[in-house]
């Protein structure tokens, strides 16, 4: 299943100077495939679409940010609704 997972900062927790986003996620999360990091950095905001099995994956992915982040992870699907 994909997921979105979109992971906000406020800029006196943005990571910049400590090592910058990477520090926010664990790349080697077991269970989780990140497809895809995209900032918009100038916000503190960070996306990721990640394949996993398991929402509880993808926790264990974010848990390096909890300190200095919130974050929402939806469900999404590249398939197209068809009535």
């Amino acid at each position: 299943m994909l997921f979105m997972v979109t992971q906000v900062h406020t800029p006196d927790k943005c990571p910049r100077d400590e090592g910058g986003s990477v520090v926010l996620y664990d790349a080697k999360a077991e269970g989780v495939t990140i497809r895809g990091i995209y900032g918009a950095y100038s916000q503190h905001v960070i996306y990721y679409l990640v394949e996993a099995d398991r929402v509880e994956a993808v926790n264990k992915m974010l848990q390096p940010g909890f300190t200095r982040c919130t974050a929402t992870v939806a469900p999404v699907s590249d398939q197209p609704l068809v009535p």
